[in-house]
């Protein structure tokens, strides 16, 4: 059985993660991708949120976020706005939720349990921070196959039911997430149709108690 390593991100991964993004991410407009320098900034400003996978040396992975207020009675916003434009100076070390900016996971290696263990990380990363979750905007690369048949909301709908099932949203209710919303125009992806869903994984292990104690 293979044994791939996780870290957090250093320096040397910054090339491999922009290959990565490139590559994992036909569909988004140029703007959208993460680049050498993005990777730079969001390990000078919060380096432990940066979590790679590592095939010896290979990045197999990645899973990019920071700490953040988030206002569920507000949540309408893009996916370069909230993010700084990828840069994450607007990382909030006393920021209640860790929010996702992007998993990725090389193509070669799809179906290895990737996902997962970056997930597991982030889910780590939460409770031993004691935030109250993670939030993030979740693309719906199933979409564009049937937005000529039903609005985005009766499509998410389905895929929560287990009518339908999308690459990204159903490995995310599996992993735990909820729906909160629909964020329309969140990113240019014509495979969501620039539709995205705001998921949440709210931390069990939360204590406000221990918050600024």
């Amino acid at each position: 059985m293979t044994h791939y390593t996780i870290s957090t991100i250093a320096p040397e991964h910054f090339v491999q993660l922009e290959a990565l993004q490139r590559l994992i991410y036909p569909t988004l407009g140029v703007q959208e991708l993460m680049r050498t320098e993005h990777f730079a900034s969001q390990y000078t400003h919060f380096a432990a949120g940066q979590i790679v996978v590592l095939d010896g040396e290979r990045v197999i992975g990645q899973g990019s976020g920071f700490f953040c207020d988030f206002d569920f009675d507000q949540p309408t916003h893009t996916f370069t706005e909230f993010c700084d434009n990828f840069y994450f100076r607007n990382h909030n070390p006393d920021g209640p939720y860790y929010y996702g900016a992007d998993i990725s996971v090389h193509p070669d290696y799809r179906g290895r349990s990737i996902g997962k263990m970056i997930y597991q990380a982030r889910k780590a990363l939460v409770r031993s921070h004691n935030k109250r979750g993670i939030v993030a905007g979740g693309l719906l690369p199933g979409f564009a196959r049937y937005k000529h048949q039903m609005c985005a909301r009766a499509y998410v709908d389905k895929v929560v039911a287990g009518e339908l099932k999308d690459p990204t949203l159903s490995f995310q209710l599996k992993e735990g997430f909820v729906v909160r919303n629909l964020l329309q125009n969140y990113i240019e992806d014509s495979a969501s149709d620039n539709w995205a869903t705001l998921i949440l994984w709210e931390n069990p292990d939360f204590t406000a108690e221990k918050v600024n104690a």
